[in-house]
C-alpha cells in the first residue's frame, strides 16, 4: 500500500456525484487533499450544501442531467455516490429507486461515453448479496439482494460491466458494509436515520429516550446481530486507490470492510464507554430478513488495491462519530 495516498502521482480532474452527502463529502475532501481538482454535483435532496469541501466547485442539480453537459468540459473520471439508499423506502416505493438509481446511472454512463470520460468508481453496497450462505463474504458470493435498494445497485453493477466491455470504460465498484465515524467537519447527518451508531448516539445527545435491539436470540456470542463497521475515512481512501488502479475495458468489484464483526450490544457498550451515558436499550422482535452475521472479506481489496483499513477499533470509530454529533448539536446544524 502506498505510504501516503494524499500525495498524488497524477492529479486528475474529477466529478463527484452526491458529494454533499456523508460518504461523498469525505471522499471529495480526501481527493482535494491528494491534489485532485474536484467538482461536486448534488441535488441536495439528502445532502447539505455546507458539506461540500472547501476548494471544490459545486454544481447543484440532478447528477445525470448535470453530467450530461458538465462532462463536455473534459474530465478524467467520475466517482458516483448519488443514490436513494433507504431499504424500507425502496420496498414501499420501488419505482422511485429504479428510476432514481438505475435510470440515472445509465444516463450518467451514456454521458461519460459521449464525452470520453475514461474512469468510474461506483459506490455499491453489500446489500447486493442479500442473505449470504457464509461469512466473511467474498466477491464470489452469490448476489441475491432481498430488497429493491440492493437490486438496483446490482443492476447498476451489471450495466457498468457491459459498458466496460463494450466501450473500454475503466471501472471499479466498491461494495461496502456499515460505514461509520467522521472526518474533520464531515459526518453522518441524515434526515431519516437508520444506522445503528448515530441512532445510539442520539440517546446520548438527548434526541431519543432509548435504543432498540432487534432480536437477542441470534446464534452469536451475545445473541445480537453482528455487523462489519468501516470508518468513513478508510472507505474514502479505498476510492482514491480504486481511481488510480482502474483499468480500461475492465470492471473490478471489491468488498470493503473492517474484517471484524461487532454485535449490536458491543456497539451500544462502545457508545456508553465513549459518551459516559447509560444509553437505555430495549429488546424488540427481530426484523424480517436480518441475517445473524454480515462481515466482509476484503482480501481482494488488500491484494489488488493495496488497501488496508487504518481505523479498525470500534471505540475509535464511535469517538469520531460522537465528536461530530456533539459539534452538530452545538452548532444546530440539521
Amino acid at each position: 500500500m502506498p505510504t501516503d495516498i494524499t500525495t498524488p502521482s497524477i492529479p486528475m480532474k474529477l466529478v463527484v456525484t452526491g458529494g454533499a452527502g456523508y460518504v461523498g463529502s469525505v471522499c471529495a475532501a480526501r481527493l482535494l487533499e491528494a491534489g485532485h481538482e474536484v467538482t461536486v454535483v448534488d441535488d441536495l435532496s439528502t445532502g447539505h450544501a455546507d458539506a461540500v469541501p472547501d476548494g471544490a466547485r459545486f454544481v447543484q442539480g440532478d447528477a445525470a442531467e448535470v453530467a450530461g453537459t458538465l462532462l463536455a468540459d473534459g474530465f478524467d473520471g467520475v466517482l458516483h455516490f448519488a443514490a436513494k439508499s433507504l431499504v424500507g423506502e425502496s420496498m414501499q416505493d420501488p419505482g422511485s429507486y429504479w428510476r432514481g438509481n438505475v435510470l440515472n446511472s445509465l444516463r450518467l454512463l451514456d454521458a461519460m461515453r459521449t464525452h470520453g470520460t475514461p474512469r468510474l468508481v461506483f459506490s455499491s453496497t453489500a446489500a447486493t448479496y442479500g442473505e449470504p450462505e457464509s461469512s466473511p463474504i467474498p466477491e464470489s458470493a452469490t448476489a441475491a439482494p432481498t430488497n429493491t435498494y440492493g437490486a438496483t445497485k446490482l443492476a447498476i453493477d451489471h450495466a457498468i460491466t457491459s459498458y466496460a466491455r463494450a466501450h473500454g470504460l475503466a471501472a471499479v465498484s466498491l461494495r461496502y458494509f456499515n460505514v461509520a465515524g467522521a472526518y474533520g467537519r464531515f459526518g453522518e447527518r441524515h434526515t431519516t436515520e437508520t444506522h445503528l451508531i448515530p441512532l445510539v448516539l442520539q440517546v446520548a445527545t438527548g434526541e431519543r429516550d432509548q435504543v432498540q435491539i432487534y432480536g437477542d436470540d441470534y446464534p452469536t456470542g451475545d445473541g445480537t446481530a453482528v455487523r462489519d463497521y468501516i470508518h468513513v475515512a478508510d472507505l474514502a481512501d479505498a476510492h482514491l486507490l480504486a481511481l488510480a488502479r482502474a483499468r480500461p475495458g475492465e470492471h473490478q468489484i471489491f468488498n470493503l470492510g473492517n474484517g471484524t464483526g461487532f454485535s449490536v450490544r458491543e456497539v451500544i457498550d462502545a457508545c456508553r464507554e465513549v459518551t459516559g451515558h447509560p444509553i437505555p436499550a430495549v429488546v424488540a422482535q427481530r426484523r424480517a430478513g436480518d441475517p445473524a452475521v454480515l462481515v466482509a472479506s476484503s482480501e481482494q481489496a488488500r491484494e489488488r488495491l493495496g488497501w488496508k483499513p487504518q481505523r479498525t477499533e470500534l471505540v475509535d470509530i464511535v469517538a469520531d462519530a460522537w465528536r461530530f454529533a456533539q459539534e452538530r448539536k452545538a452548532t444546530g446544524r440539521a
